[in-house]
């Protein structure tokens, strides 16, 4: 094919070459078509992305007016010197979570052989 001495793109020497080139430009601009593509900086996703960045919801989906807290919180809380902070409050004692047991080892459980 030769060397390629400027920045400017080399004219394909051969049909196949110049086919694969047309299918793989085809195929990338039906992915960009459907969504943003990795490895591709257009100027209108930059902006549709930089659009969803700054979206900042009406409300909030954190409620922090009243946060209910355990007694080893409001210590935590007391000696790091935040006892004070508001919405914070101290929840009637409702006993130990309960977590159900694992059914067994790692991801496929127990191994029976």
């Amino acid at each position: 094919m030769g060397r390629v001495r400027t920045k400017t793109v080399k004219k394909s020497s051969r049909q196949r070459l110049r086919n694969k080139i047309a299918g793989f430009s085809t195929h990338l601009m039906k992915r960009i078509q459907k969504g943003p593509v990795r490895g591709i900086s257009l100027k209108l996703q930059e902006e549709e992305r930089e659009r969803r960045m700054d979206f900042v919801p009406d409300e909030s989906a954190i409620k922090i007016d009243r946060i209910e807290v355990d007694q080893e919180t409001v210590d935590l809380l007391e000696s790091l010197g935040m006892k004070d902070l508001p919405g914070v409050v101290l929840r009637e004692d409702q006993g130990p979570i309960n977590v159900a047991p694992a059914m067994g080892y790692g991801r496929g459980g127990i191994r029976r052989y």
